[in-house]
C-alpha cells in the first residue's frame, strides 16, 4: 500500500464503507466522503452485495479489504483518483475461479 495521506500532519483513515449501486463511498475520520464508481474496482464491481458488505478496515484505517475477494483499496489512492491497476490477465483467472467455485457441487 502506498503511504498514509494526511492533513495538518494527521493520518487520514477510513471509518465507513458503502459499496452499492454504482458507487464505492467512503467516510473518512476528518468528516470527508469521498465517492468513486464501483467500476474502478472491477472485482468489487463483479461481486455481490453480500460480498461488498463484507469488508475490514486494514493499518487503522489507511485501506480497505474484502476477503471474499481478494481486494485492496488504499485511501491514498482513492484520494488520487487511482482506480484498480490489477491486470486482464489477473482479473481473468479471478473470474474463472469464481465461475469454478460456482459451479462446484
Amino acid at each position: 500500500m502506498s503511504s498514509s495521506p494526511r492533513v495538518d500532519g494527521q493520518t487520514i483513515r477510513a471509518v465507513e464503507v458503502n459499496a452499492s449501486g454504482a458507487l464505492l463511498t467512503v467516510t473518512l475520520d476528518n468528516g470527508m466522503i469521498v465517492s468513486v464508481p464501483l467500476d474502478w474496482y472491477p472485482r468489487l464491481y463483479e461481486s455481490t452485495a453480500e460480498e461488498r458488505a463484507h469488508w475490514s478496515l486494514i493499518g487503522g484505517g489507511i485501506g480497505i479489504r474484502w476477503d471474499e475477494i481478494d481486494e485492496d483499496i488504499s485511501i491514498a489512492g482513492l484520494l488520487d483518483g487511482r482506480r484498480s491497476g490489477e491486470s486482464e490477465k489477473s482479473l481473468a483467472r479471478w473470474r474463472t475461479s469464481r465461475q469454478r467455485a460456482e459451479a462446484a457441487p
